[in-house]
């Protein structure tokens, strides 16, 4: 029986599964390289962090991800949970996300309809997100910071420096 010159049939399934996972690659590394270009160019952090939840959920299927930062409501987050559960949705991940100094920046929680754990591969991209998100919400920090400290300077010169810098906040 002829297959058409492309080699055993086994052949073909392994080359295009390791077609499959080159593709995958690419794909990843596409993604990344579009989220950082919108961290770097100062991205709203709201959109950002949609984007990294939208290419973890698509790449790992089947999840939805949410994150939080340290300001929000711990009962609106415990709603969210409980929201979940209803629809029938199991605790896929949850864990806290920290910047480069250890320091906690917000938390990733995932849901996924199946009661199972990431398997390594899946743990991989979720560690990457982590640091897309650890990264972004720095960037976003830093900007804050620093616009503060523009505004503030531009006041002192201009004699109507504010009482105490938080009220800038």
């Amino acid at each position: 029986m002829s297959n058409g010159g492309f080699g055993s049939p086994g052949k073909l399934r392994r080359h295009s599964t390791n077609r499959d996972s080159d593709d995958r690659i690419q794909y990843l590394l596409r993604a990344e390289e579009q989220l950082l270009h919108s961290i770097s160019t100062h991205v709203a952090l709201p959109k950002v962090l949609n984007e990294i939840c939208s290419a973890i959920d698509l790449q790992i299927g089947n999840v939805v991800s949410l994150i939080s930062l340290p300001g929000d409501d711990p009962g609106e987050l415990a709603a969210i949970a409980g929201n979940a559960a209803l629809f029938g949705l199991y605790t896929f991940y949850s864990e806290g996300i920290a910047d480069e100094n250890e320091v906690p920046v917000g938390f990733l929680e995932m849901f996924c309809s199946v009661d199972r754990s990431p398997n390594a591969g899946e743990l991989q991209l979720i560690e990457r997100a982590k640091c897309l998100i650890a990264i972004a919400i720095q960037r976003h920090h830093d900007g804050a910071e620093k616009g503060n400290r523009t505004v503030r300077a531009d006041m002192a010169a201009r004699g109507r420096l504010p009482e105490s810098p938080d009220s800038l906040n």
